[in-house]
């Protein structure tokens, strides 16, 4: 390039339409010994770049050296645009004084066009600050003038801004009209890495006004513009964090942060990005119940690491006050709705089925083939990295497309009734919902036409009783372990007192319903000694259990047998009951393959699934059960017409689930309950092969009485042998719905 005063000028666009490209330019003009005006320009520019995608360091020291050379120069404008892109670095690297000081120097030395685009950024770093209004008068000093000037460029930056800040204080419809009104702007334009801010700003406006699938995929299109330009994505990993954790995807999110972290580190980037991206992760730390190790590295600076640790102990230690409703003392009744609004969204609302998707299809059929190649790989003992990766890949693909479509509701969105859930439990029915405050099981008991308030213990105690429990029931499982039974049982009185207290003696003597909070759904309710002789259910809520038990089963009721591989006894139920249920549709051996038992369960009346199950507490939405091709996952579920009325499902490990936000539940089970099931039977804990066997038969006889679930599968505990394993087999299956 020449070395002309314009040419070095169009440096400072150049770095973000072109960053690399401007790079290389700047460092070639600082090679040639230029004039102090154009090393001032180079400088800046590489300042810049370095600001965004490098070293914050190197940043400050280039953009002082630019300072420098424009007080050199003599020219004011130069100094105070220099000034301004400092004072931002220097707010973006924690030195907030610092920073708004060079800013308050730039607008007092900029003149007219230039102090225009000085004011723009001193609203930038307002905004960062949280400081909205400062950072709105600001921008409205600057619009004017930028548009007086014709600079379509910045123009379409402020009014960028002025939507973000609106949508900082609510006011979406202003948003989105600055949004329209720049991204008009930013068409005629070769503004590459400013076109992308604009489409993720949109995003941020899309998420602000509810609609995360399209938020999503508007950060995904910055996230592909920005990676085209080779520039970091830290501010939108921010963001998308926190449209993860809207949509009740922790876990995602912890590793959206983690990432962003790391790389973070890599570059020594901004310090507030760095402390923006400590707290998302410490958030979604917190709802996933563990902090992130990468938290306390000791690469993170020491008051970074504390940080960390305060805002993660503040939520996790201090997160009952926030599961204290302010009307508290309104009332059980009103706690009750309170809890109800606080259950997962996924259940309180009607169930979202996605739409036909080739894509979406293609790529859960990668799946399956490469999660049973690594399966096979890992079971002949080999090394599967690759595959791994693979199927990590597929796995973010999946969950891309399904979070960016919208899907077909059914049903209505009527509000939790808590007098309709009366009138439904009858004089005879009890529903016992747990509800945890100041770290304190409450528990509301529902039935006769009131709700009444009981005080159970400490849900840390319960937590911690309810892995002893899974702990015994895993060695029962193996024969040669009957010594761990009192155990067992005296751990099952223990949780007893922790989770029901004096409510157990109110119980009745009808059928009990059990709304706990996610934390407690891997209890084995039945081994409690008040529910073991009882007709028991578990519902993720109540209104998902007033919605199965609203639910009438398809005409037909065809039943549907189904054998996975790998089975101990071969899955030695599924024959005797093929016998038992003439024209059922038995799949086994390469007929249970993913497509097929998906075609047959859809709209059956009755499915049971003899197959190993697998929960994913990274992404509950993979909890997968084995078929002949491959897992059949919870999103498979999500595209049937009509999800079985009732499934059995007779594996080790299905009814387990992870906690996301204010007790929301995915998993498995949860899935298929808004989707047309009305009850299901599955397990908590790992369980003999063998063992379950007579239990499901007994089960199934139950059903051909007419039994609904619940009944059914509490005879069928009475009916089989009194040994410990048997008896441990019987606890850990429960029965959820009411059907």
């Amino acid at each position: 390039m020449t070395a002309g005063s314009d040419a070095v000028q169009d440096l400072l666009p150049l770095v973000f339409a072109a960053p690399n490209e401007a790079l290389t330019q700047a460092e070639a003009v600082l090679r040639r010994r230029p004039t102090p005006l154009h090393a001032s320009v180079a400088h800046q520019v590489i300042g810049i770049w370095q600001r965004d995608f490098g070293d914050t360091r190197l940043a400050l020291r280039h953009l002082r050296r630019a300072r420098d050379w424009a007080a050199r120069a003599g020219s004011a404008d130069r100094e105070a645009d220099v000034l301004a892109t400092l004072g931002v670095a220097l707010v973006h690297s924690g030195r907030t004084r610092q920073g708004l000081d060079a800013l308050g120097r730039g607008v007092r030395r900029g003149t007219g066009h230039t102090r225009a685009r000085v004011l723009f950024r001193r609203a930038y770093a307002w905004w960062v600050l949280g400081h909205h209004k400062e950072a709105l008068e600001d921008v409205r000093r600057a619009v004017p003038v930028l548009r007086h000037a014709g600079d379509v460029i910045w123009t379409a930056r402020a009014l960028t801004l002025r939507a973000t800040v609106h949508l900082a204080l609510g006011a979406v419809e202003r948003a989105e009209a600055d949004f329209a009104s720049a991204e008009d702007l930013w068409a005629v334009t070769d503004q590459e890495h400013d076109k992308a801010d604009a489409v993720e700003s949109r995003g941020l406006a899309a998420f602000r006004s509810g609609d995360v699938p399209a938020a999503l995929r508007l950060l995904d299109e910055a996230e592909e513009r920005y990676a085209k330009l080779g520039t970091p994505t830290f501010m939108l990993s921010i963001r998308r964090c926190e449209v993860l954790m809207a949509a009740g995807l922790a876990a995602e999110a912890l590793a959206e942060a983690d990432t962003a972290i790391a790389e973070l580190d890599s570059i020594g980037g901004q310090s507030t990005r760095k402390a923006e991206l400590l707290l998302a992760a410490a958030r979604a730390a917190r709802h996933l119940h563990r902090l992130p190790r990468r938290l306390l590295h000791p690469r993170h600076p020491v008051r970074h690491r504390r940080m960390a640790v305060r805002q993660h102990r503040h939520r996790v230690h201090a997160p009952a006050r926030r599961h204290t409703p302010p009307d508290w003392s309104g009332g059980p009744r009103r706690l009750l709705v309170w809890s109800e609004r606080w259950r997962a969204t996924a259940l309180s609302a009607p169930p979202t089925r996605p739409p036909a998707d080739p894509e979406l299809l293609s790529h859960m059929t990668a799946y399956r083939e490469i999660a049973a190649r690594a399966e096979e790989a890992r079971m002949e003992g080999r090394p599967v990295p690759a595959l791994e990766r693979e199927q990590r890949r597929l796995e973010r693909a999946i969950r891309s497309r399904t979070l960016h479509m919208r899907g077909e509701a059914h049903g209505d969105d009527a509000r939790f009734d808590a007098g309709r859930l009366l009138e439904r439990l009858g004089d005879g029915v009890r529903l016992v919902e747990l509800v945890v405050v100041d770290g304190r099981v409450q528990v509301l008991l529902c039935g006769q036409g009131r709700v009444r308030r009981f005080e159970a213990g400490l849900l840390a105690a319960a937590e911690a009783e309810a892995e002893h429990v899974q702990a015994g029931l895993r060695r029962l499982a193996h024969p040669g372990a009957q010594a761990r039974l009192p155990v067992v049982e005296a751990a099952g009185r223990r949780l007893e007192e922790l989770l029901l207290g004096p409510a157990a003696a109110h119980l009745g003597e009808g059928p009990v319903v059990i709304v706990p909070p996610g934390r407690l759904h891997r209890v084995p309710w039945a081994l409690l000694p008040s529910l073991r002789e009882r007709v028991v259910s578990v519902s993720p809520s109540a209104s998902s259990w007033l919605r199965a038990r609203e639910t009438r089963p398809p005409r037909g009721g065809r039943k549907v047998l189904v054998r996975g591989p790998g089975l101990a006894t071969g899955g030695a139920e599924v024959t005797r009951l093929a016998a038992r249920y003439s024209g059922a549709t038995v799949l086994e051996h390469g007929e249970a393959s993913v497509p097929r038992v998906l075609a047959e369960l859809d709209g059956s009346g009755l499915a049971h699934i003899a197959a190993h199950g697998t929960f994913r507490t990274d992404g509950p939405m993979f909890s997968s059960l084995r078929m002949a091709d491959g897992p059949l996952i919870v999103h498979d579920f999500e595209r049937l017409g009509r999800s079985p009325y009732r499934i059995i499902l007779s594996c080790c490990d299905t009814a387990r689930f992870a906690t996301v936000g204010a007790d929301e539940l995915l998993g498995l089970v949860t899935a298929l309950l808004p989707l047309g099931t009305a009850g299901v039977v599955a397990c908590s804990a790992p369980v003999n092969d063998a063992a379950v066997v007579p239990l499901m038969l007994a089960l199934h006889e139950g059903l051909a009485a007419g039994l609904p679930l619940p009944e059914a599968l509490r005879d069928a505990r009475a009916a089989l042998p009194p040994d410990p394993l048997h008896r441990a087999t019987g606890w850990a299956f429960t029965a959820f719905g009411a059907a």
